[in-house]
């Protein structure tokens, strides 16, 4: 039988770092990789867009299936399905770089592969901040959403490091390191997550609306910082190689950088959440002001350290609004919807990376700088949105 054992962040941390770990190295060589096998822009962003799409339509009935089944086997059954699909994903990646098959055979095997890591991934974010949500105090989980975030920002700083750091053994050899990353996370939380059982009371949500009083805010937040986020990280590789003529090499290890200063930002900016006693509603507001600025500064930058000025600053505005999204739509639910509100935000999140990687990589063949315009507006409008907001998120 299984020990018994008491609640512990760690383990939800480890997961959280491993795992973006592994998508931030993906999204660094997102470019070098399409030029590499002859891809464009706009099919690498259909990659990443179908992915998205998976995640979408999973999320939802994943959170429900947490609040009915319980947080550990949704959670356990999706880190294990994710790991083995970014597995495979990595070694079809190193075979195409090799062999350089036909490119409508590259694109499907991509596709599969990261539709499939997108369905059990949806399970992941969702079955863990429901756990958070389950264990933690209200008054302590923006701190425990933040702790979570800090280990999201150093997986930020060491995986582009990685990918930066072997790019000259050639742009399949960190895929070929990280990949097992996952799978250790997935052993991780094998061992340490606690046996409990389902929810009582379990009632669903309806599917993630803005139209929903309860969680307006934090699902338009949760879609719109995404979107924008998915747009910066499918057009840096190609930016910084097209903008600032730089090789495919020389623009993996340089989108590597750029990642590793968002990871720092989001680093500094969430060790600074975790001891604010801001409201939720405050830190969406201000974060998605910064992140406007910072994305603005990035569709003005002509050389490597000015893109990495403008995504950092972009960053610091991204760890305000990610741990607050997910506090505040805890906080406007029942206990036996925690799952099911989970799901939505994780939803919400997943559209933003359909709709964001489609708009981007179609406008920057029109006009390089055109998504981080895009996107700038995009988090204006949000944070014009918190400001009419209450400082409770319009719940009594």
């Amino acid at each position: 039988m299984f020990p018994s054992r008491a609640f512990s962040l760690a383990p939800l941390v480890v997961q959280s770092f491993a795992c973006s770990m592994a998508m931030m190295a993906f999204a660094a060589l997102v470019g070098p990789i399409g030029r590499t096998v002859g891809l464009s822009p706009w099919q690498m962003g259909t990659v990443v867009t179908l992915s998205g799409m998976a995640w979408v339509l999973a999320a939802p009935l994943w959170g429900r299936a947490s609040d009915r089944l319980g947080r550990r086997p949704v959670l356990l059954t999706g880190i294990m399905g994710f790991a083995l699909s970014y597995l495979v994903l990595c070694l079809f990646i190193a075979w195409s770089l090799r062999t350089l098959p036909a490119e409508g055979l590259i694109l499907l095997g991509l596709v599969l592969a990261r539709s499939v890591g997108g369905v059990f991934f949806a399970a992941v974010p969702a079955a863990s901040v429901a756990l958070i949500a389950d264990h933690v105090p209200a008054e302590r989980r923006t701190r425990a959403m933040a702790t979570m975030g800090m280990a999201n920002g150093a997986s930020m700083v060491i995986g582009p490091a990685v990918v930066g750091l072997m790019a000259p053994w050639g742009i399949e050899a960190p895929l070929l390191v990280i990949c097992l990353l996952p799978l250790l996370a997935a052993g991780v939380l094998w061992w340490r997550v606690p046996h409990a059982a389902p929810v009582s009371g379990t009632t669903s949500l309806p599917p993630p609306r803005l139209q929903d009083p309860r969680l307006r805010l934090p699902l338009l937040a949760a879609f719109a910082s995404m979107a924008s986020v998915a747009v910066a990280q499918v057009v840096v590789g190609f930016y910084v190689i097209d903008r600032l003529a730089l090789s495919p090499q020389q623009g993996a290890q340089a989108a590597g950088m750029v990642l590793a200063t968002v990871g720092v930002s989001l680093v500094l900016t969430q060790a600074l959440v975790r001891h604010l006693s801001m409201s939720p509603v405050w830190l969406i507001r201000w974060g998605a002001i910064c992140a406007a600025l910072g994305f603005l500064a990035a569709g003005m930058a002509s050389s490597v350290p000015l893109l990495c000025v403008g995504y950092g600053v972009a960053a610091m505005g991204m760890g305000m609004i990610w741990p607050s999204v997910s506090v505040l739509a805890a906080g406007a639910v029942e206990a036996h919807e925690q799952g099911a509100a989970a799901g939505a935000i994780a939803a919400a999140q997943g559209l933003g990376t359909v709709v964001g990687p489609l708009l981007g990589t179609g406008i920057y063949a029109l006009q390089a700088s055109g998504p981080y315009w895009l996107v700038a507006t995009v988090m204006a409008a949000v944070a014009i949105f918190a400001q009419n907001t209450p400082k409770n998120g319009g719940m009594e």
